[in-house]
This record gives C-alpha cells, structure tokens and sequence, in this order.
C-alpha cells in the first residue's frame, strides 16, 4: 500500500470540521471558565460556579487533558495524522473520569439533566471521533 497514494474521503474533511468547532467550543468553555469571565460565567448558579473553583488541582489536570486532547486530535485528524487517535481517546478518558468525579461529589446533581444530557453527547462525539479515526488509520488516510 506504500506505492499507493490514499485518496481523502470527503466525510474525513466533514467530521474534522465538526470536531474542531465541537473541540473548540470546550476549550473557549475551559479557558473562559479558568479566567473567571464574568460574562462567560453568568450562565451558571452561584453554586455551579462554586463547585467548579472547588475542583481539585488533579481535576483541574483531567479537565485540561480532556478538552486540550480533543482540540489536538481534532487538528490532527484535519492534518491526517493518525496520533488524532491517541489525543481523542486520551480525551475520552479523561471526560470519563470528570464524570465519575462529579457523581461522586455531587457536582452532577448539581448540573442538573441538561448538564446529564449534554455530558451523554460530550460522551457520544468523543466516541464517534475515537472510532472515526481508529477506522481511518486501519483504511491508510491517516498516517
């Protein structure tokens, strides 16, 4: 397959620019939220915004981990890099571990349902990104 030049599906372009507006909208929420944007953070209760000044310093490692990972696998899989795989799934886990940490200290109550139905979708793009390019490193488009 060395010999042959892989063309790029037109579907990889679709779900790289899906994954960088979805990926960077976490990481406009992360850095408005760390900055303390007044603006930004009037959308959420005084207590949803105590909750997230408690987080401890290892979350605030997972947060980062898990919104920076999706931004960098989302521009590696624009660039057809198959290290987008590792940077989503590295992803995945660490939004996996965010919401094991917010049911156990009661920040998912907290969030209420639209924040257990936005944390399902988080869930299921990071899936579907992790799969993707998992897919598109087996077919050769990425490398």
């Amino acid at each position: 397959m060395s010999d042959m030049t892989v063309k790029t599906p037109w579907h990889l372009w679709a779900i790289a620019a899906v994954a960088v507006f979805w990926n960077g909208y976490g990481g406009y929420d992360y850095v408005m939220t760390q900055t303390g944007n007044a603006a930004y953070l009037a959308q959420f209760t005084a207590e949803q915004r105590a909750y997230f000044d408690s987080y401890p310093m290892w979350m605030e490692a997972v947060w980062a981990i898990g919104v920076w990972g999706g931004v960098l696998g989302a521009v590696l899989l624009l660039l057809r890099n198959k290290l987008a795989l590792p940077a989503f799934l590295a992803s995945l886990i660490a939004f996996a571990v965010s919401v094991v940490y917010g049911q156990m200290s009661g920040g998912s109550a907290l969030m209420g349902t639209t924040g257990m139905v936005f944390s399902g979708l988080i869930f299921v793009l990071g899936l579907i990104f992790v799969m993707y390019s998992r897919t598109m490193i087996r077919k050769g488009i990425l490398r």
